[in-house]
């Protein structure tokens, strides 16, 4: 009885660390994103390469970009000065949420 006992919480406690796991691999965290792929010509949202293109609403909307499609259609198909980033790259997935974290952070 012990021993089943024992196994039964032992399976229980491993069912929930791996949940717990899949939990957190799942969530992106756009913040570092941005800081991986674009912080270095972007910092605090602005622009060390092209000053009339940071990334604040006001300059975003002079610049026709409104939405999180218009970011990304932008990283996968920028001006001259900025890095393209193809899907290999940064994945359709990572591309939304820095595209996200840029609307919601950069003012």
């Amino acid at each position: 009885m012990k021993k089943s006992l024992a196994t039964v919480t032992l399976l229980a406690v491993g069912a929930f660390a791996v949940s717990a796991q899949a939990d957190t691999e799942g969530k992106m965290d756009a913040k570092a994103e941005f800081q991986k792929h674009c912080a270095v010509c972007h910092p605090d949202g602005g622009n060390v390469i092209n000053k009339a293109k940071p990334l604040n609403k006001e300059a975003l909307k002079t610049n026709g970009i409104k939405s999180w499609k218009d970011i990304v259609a932008n990283m996968r198909n920028p001006g001259p000065g900025m890095t393209k980033f193809d899907k290999k790259e940064i994945s359709d997935k990572e591309a939304k949420a820095i595209a996200e974290y840029v609307l919601k952070t950069f003012k």
